[in-house]
């Protein structure tokens, strides 16, 4: 039995070496916190199975010691395995407003809104698990209100990124600068647990304030109906895009059941106040092509992204064992970060 005593322990039950499925473990004075929840989308090594889920049964075993579950941001990777797994481990989930929400709306549709409890907390606010001080920091990510997690313990100060870039223009909420999170560093850092796709690309990756000109002269060039597709989570995008339908005289068109969800859950907590009206798709189809510009979403680029539609039961059991128990015990060992007398 692993207990953490008077030390500060690092366990990644999934995200670490490999793309999705984060959920992260930290320890110290008995008790544990964890740092997201998701899946991954199932390949062909795991024939039958949608999704993967990370193998729990360390912290199941432990639930008792466990204080609650902080989620970064709402992207399927980091909150995907929350309807599955949570209310088993029976601890609050702590998330931003817009985070909150995409939790809210995923916990309802598998009827378990009264089983999870979520406490909404501010983008930069800080409160206190056990022994852990949790202060949160917004990052630009591309999708809304992501936090980064400053945690304190009596053994050392973590700085937990998430996912993230710099973004001088991200649209759509107020992201830590450069400056800031150089000031972050001042104050100490012990360990820095990153995640940042592309981060060895020595060029910096573009700001969201940069497409509107050339989506705007694109699409006021366009003849016919225009067709833009993006991921639907990307907020900024869907704002920008619909800044280029209003500048150019289309109506718009929002094709896909989760880009109505994240409108709709966007708009519920202050977003796009001044988003154009939008029309059905049936409709899009009747008006002039020139017209209308519809944003539609779809499968991503990865193997088993276009899955049948998932059975929340069937997943579980399945994607518990999709990844072989023996080799993910085999991954799950603490790291023991800082202990009390170093």
């Amino acid at each position: 039995m692993t207990t953490p005593g008077k030390e500060l322990l690092f366990l990644a039950l999934g995200g670490s070496g490999e793309i999705g499925m984060n959920a992260n473990l930290y320890g110290c004075d008995g008790k544990w916190i964890m740092l997201d929840l998701g899946v991954t989308f199932g390949s062909h090594d795991y024939p039958g199975i949608d999704i993967v889920m990370p193998d729990l049964e360390f912290i199941e075993d432990r639930a008792k010691d466990l204080l609650g579950i902080v989620l970064t941001h709402g992207h399927e990777d980091h909150i995907g395995a929350l309807p599955y797994l949570a209310a088993d481990l029976g601890v609050p989930l702590y998330a931003n407003r817009f985070t909150a929400g995409l939790i809210a709306h995923k916990l309802a549709e598998a009827g378990l809104e009264k089983a999870v409890e979520i406490r909404t907390v501010d983008v930069d606010d800080s409160f206190q698990l056990g022994p852990f001080g949790i202060r949160l920091v917004p990052l630009a990510h591309s999708i809304l209100e992501m936090s980064a997690v400053v945690i304190d313990t009596p053994y050392g100060r973590i700085f937990h990124t998430g996912d993230w870039k710099l973004d001088e223009e991200p649209i759509l909420g107020v992201p830590a600068t450069a400056a800031a999170l150089t000031a972050i560093g001042d104050e100490g850092v012990d360990v820095l647990v990153c995640d940042s796709t592309n981060a060895f690309n020595p060029e910096a990756s573009g700001s969201e304030g940069a497409l509107l000109a050339g989506l705007q002269t694109a699409v006021g060039a366009a003849k016919g109906r225009v067709i833009v597709t993006t991921f639907a989570s990307n907020a900024a995008r869907l704002k920008t895009l619909g800044d280029v339908a209003k500048a150019t005289g289309r109506t718009l068109c929002v094709a896909g059941r989760s880009l109505d969800r994240i409108l709709g859950v966007a708009r519920s907590v202050g977003y796009f106040k001044d988003f154009p009206p939008t029309v059905d798709f049936d409709e899009a189809m009747r008006l002039p092509r020139d017209k209308v510009m519809v944003i539609a979403t779809g499968g991503q680029g990865e193997p088993r992204a276009r899955s049948r539609a998932w059975r929340p039961t069937s997943i579980r059991s399945s994607s518990r064992r999709a990844t072989p128990s023996s080799s993910r015990r085999s991954r799950s060992r603490a790291t023991r970060l800082r202990s009390g007398g170093s």
